[in-house]
Parts: C-alpha cells; sequence; structure tokens
C-alpha cells in the first residue's frame, strides 16, 4: 500500500487524487482540506449564477467518492494550530501540496488601504459564503462602484453588483447577501483596465453576460475602442470577439436603465482619493499604445466617483509553512512537480495547480499538470516504500484534530438544503464556522 496526502481539495487536488488511484491500484489517498467543505474555489470561487461551471462540482464528487479516496475536512496543515508539514510527512508514504494562490496582487497606489477599497476574492468570498468572510458592509451608502481589472473575476464581480434578486434568489448565495445585493442603491459600475480591449483577458462568454442583464446598461466609449492599435480582423479569435461585442456596444444609442455598467480602457489607477473617511474616487492617468503591446502615461488624469473599489488584478502564491518559497514567482520550486530544497528534490514531498506553475489557466489546465506530478511520485514509489503504515487518521486525531468525514460534508449539504426549504429558495450556503461545524458533527 502507498498512502499519500493530497492537501488542498479543488480541481488540482481531485485531479491529483483520480489520477493516483487510477494509475496505481495499491494507492489510498486521503484529501486533506482547511475547510469542512470539499472543491475550492469551485464553491467558493464561482459566482452563484454559473450553475454549469457549478457543476463541476459532480465530477470532482465522484473522485471523493471512490473507494480508494478519503476526504478529511477541517485539517489545517502548517501555520499557528495547524499539523507540522513534518509530522503530516511522517504520517504518508508522500504528500501532494495543491493548495492554489490565495493572496491578491496589489495595486501599489495611496489610498489603497482606504475603507471600501476591497481585493475582489474578498467580495468574492462573501457573496461565495466563505466561512472566513466577514459582512464587511461592502455595498453601505455605495452608489459608485469602480473594478479594476478586465479579466473573467472582474466581470463575474461586475455582474454580482448589479444582478436582481429575480436572478439570484434561485441560487445558492447566502440569505444575507441576497438581501444586501437586492437592497442596494448602486446605480453605476465602473470596470477598468490599464490597456486596451485587444488585451483584455475576459472570455467572450463571460463579457456578453454584462449585456443581458434585466434593468442594465452597457456602455463603451468609442474614442477608447478608437485607440487601440490592433486591427480586429488580425486578432484571436476571442479578442476578435470581444472587441466586436464592445464596438457593438459603443455604436448602440444611450438607453435609460436603472443601472449602468461602463466599461473602461487606457486608463491606469495612480491613487485612490478619499471622502469621508472613506474612498470617494478613483485618480486615473490616461494612457496610451507604446507600440509595443504595452502602454505609457500620457500625464493627462481622470477622476471617477466611487464609494466601493475592488481591485482584480491578479492572483499570488502564499508561502506554504514549512516548504521551500519562491517569491518573485509566488510559487513553489519543484522540478516534474517534486518539490526542491536548495535545489535537491525533497523525497516524497509534490506540488500540483497554481502553487506548482501559478496562478494561469483554467480549471483544465490542471489536469495535465495533476499528471506530471503524479507521474514523479509514481516514478518514485519504489524509493518511497509501500509498507503498511498505521492509519494517519489516528496520527491526526493524536495533534488535537478531528477530521470532517465524508459523512459530515453529506450533513452540510443536508443542512443547506433543509435551510433552503425554510426560506422557500433552492439550497442555501450555510456561511459561518459554527453553522457548517454544527451540521457536520450532526452527523
Amino acid at each position: 500500500m502507498l498512502r499519500v496526502a493530497v492537501v488542498g481539495s479543488g480541481p488540482s487536488g481531485c485531479y491529483t487524487a483520480q489520477n493516483l488511484v487510477q494509475r496505481d491500484a495499491e494507492v489510498r489517498v486521503d484529501v486533506l482540506d482547511r475547510l469542512p467543505c470539499p472543491y475550492g474555489l469551485v464553491r467558493y470561487g464561482v459566482a452563484p449564477d454559473h450553475e454549469k461551471i457549478k457543476s463541476l462540482q459532480s465530477s470532482l464528487r465522484t473522485v471523493l467518492e471512490h473507494e480508494r479516496v478519503r476526504f478529511l475536512g477541517g485539517v489545517r496543515v502548517g501555520g499557528p494550530g495547524g499539523l507540522p508539514v513534518e509530522r503530516l510527512r511522517q504520517l504518508y508514504h508522500a504528500v501532494v501540496y495543491c493548495v492554489g494562490a490565495a493572496a491578491d496582487r496589489r495595486l501599489g497606489i495611496p489610498g489603497e488601504d482606504l475603507p471600501g477599497s476591497w481585493s475582489a476574492t474578498e467580495f468574492v468570498s462573501w457573496y461565495s459564503a466563505h466561512p472566513d468572510a466577514a459582512d464587511a458592509g461592502f455595498l453601505r451608502g455605495v452608489r459608485s462602484a469602480v473594478v479594476i481589472g478586465v479579466g473573467n473575476v472582474a466581470v463575474d464581480v461586475t455582474r454580482m453588483l448589479v444582478r436582481g434578486a429575480t436572478e439570484l434568489r434561485p441560487t445558492d448565495i447566502p440569505q444575507a447577501a441576497l438581501d444586501t445585493l437586492t437592497a442596494s442603491g448602486l446605480c453605476e459600475v465602473h470596470m477598468v483596465g490599464r490597456r486596451g480591449p485587444a488585451q483584455a483577458r475576459f472570455t467572450t462568454k463571460e463579457l456578453r453576460e454584462l449585456g443581458g442583464l434585466p434593468g442594465t446598461e452597457v456602455t463603451v466609449e468609442k474614442d477608447e475602442l478608437a485607440l487601440d492599435p490592433a486591427d480586429p480582423g488580425s486578432l484571436p479569435a476571442v479578442q476578435r470577439r470581444n472587441v466586436e461585442a464592445l464596438r457593438d456596444w459603443a455604436a448602440r444609442p444611450a438607453a435609460t436603465a436603472a443601472r449602468r455598467i461602463r466599461l473602461r480602457f487606457f486608463l491606469r489607477p495612480v491613487e485612490l482619493l478619499a471622502e469621508g473617511g472613506g474612498v470617494g474616487a478613483v485618480r486615473f492617468e490616461r494612457t496610451a499604445p507604446d507600440g509595443r503591446g504595452g502602454v505609457t502615461g500620457t500625464g493627462r488624469y481622470e477622476e471617477v466617483p466611487a464609494q466601493l473599489v475592488l481591485r482584480s488584478v491578479g492572483y499570488r502564491g502564499v508561502p506554504p509553512d514549512g516548504l521551500p518559497f519562491d517569491p518573485a514567482g509566488g510559487t513553489v520550486p519543484h522540478e516534474g512537480g517534486r518539490v526542491l530544497r536548495n535545489g535537491t528534490p525533497s523525497p516524497g514531498e509534490y506540488v500540483a495547480g497554481w502553487i506548482k506553475r501559478g496562478p494561469t489557466g483554467v480549471i483544465g489546465t490542471n489536469r495535465p499538470c495533476a499528471k506530471e506530478t503524479v507521474t514523479s511520485l509514481l516514478a518514485d514509489a519504489p524509493a518511497l516504500g509501500r509498507g503498511d503504515r498505521p492509519d494517519p487518521v489516528e496520527g491526526l486525531r493524536a495533534a488535537g484534530i478531528e477530521p470532517v468525514p465524508w459523512t459530515g460534508w453529506l450533513a452540510i449539504e443536508r443542512a443547506e438544503a433543509e435551510l433552503g426549504a425554510r426560506l422557500g429558495r433552492s439550497v442555501v450556503k450555510l456561511s459561518d464556522w459554527a453553522a457548517l461545524l454544527g451540521a457536520a458533527g450532526a452527523a
């Protein structure tokens, strides 16, 4: 028997576990997660109105219900109160870290820490019911918001800011977030990119969803589209379709709507301006193409009123406690998934997913990434040993950790279905630690 711990139950962790049990009949995999709930960003990073993407949970569920895979929630690895990496390594023949990239990139500009300035991830965690998220009054007194970034996460939060109760009520969004979003007095959202539309990172499907929101007008500045030097016909398919959608919106006559989304380009944030103890506006510098695919400042500035600013400019890996870390790349140094300590592969330690390659690609990109790591691990298996070891759960309990088993997660699912029924909705997520652990304990 080869016992392997996979730390993290998101797509990269589940694909790693799947590869292991498919390719070696003697492998037993424990998938550990700090949270009592599985699926990682599929549960806590996908917008509640994106049911098609959230349905990926079904395939991940199949992995976690495999007879040689065991889900162990509520297990913190490293950090205060967590199981030391060294002890985890003693409990298993091998450990694969699939811990993602948990931090957000910052803007590095004055005023970024003013009240009302948040990362998009903090906002997403709140409306996705992450138990670490706090109701920070994101929308209290907000009339205008600025979303900095032009990727799919920026599109998600922009869309969620203007969604109404009719569209959100059938989803699993927590009740408090639903009430807050639908009662919001927000009228205008600016989604802003420092470069042009041809360099935007959103996909056309995500972009076009903005145009179908009830009671919401989407506007695009013709002058900003004209600044982009790219010929749409020469662009890759996705970028070409993006530009076509933007040009279509720019050509439409102004309409009367309760809410407006303004898509802006060639604006670089330089300062968040204070008003009344919080953010009051964002100061942008107009940029221009530099002829090399980037932009340069023009010395012309514009201020956009906003009481809420959400930055969505990328993720960054966090140094995993007890593991080496490359701060430049935000990743754990590795060779084919093997963790490198001082340039040498560390026996029995592996990485997969964003902590291995950085926050790049889509969910499916984790499949070949996991396969490479598993190939390295199984090649090392003879040196790792396959002898019987005590059940690692006993070692976790000896360290004061009582894991939440799969039956505990199933009990959470039942509790969320029951909550939805009481509220006259479908499934409604539990959003705090006490409720989640209480439901899991009822199993």
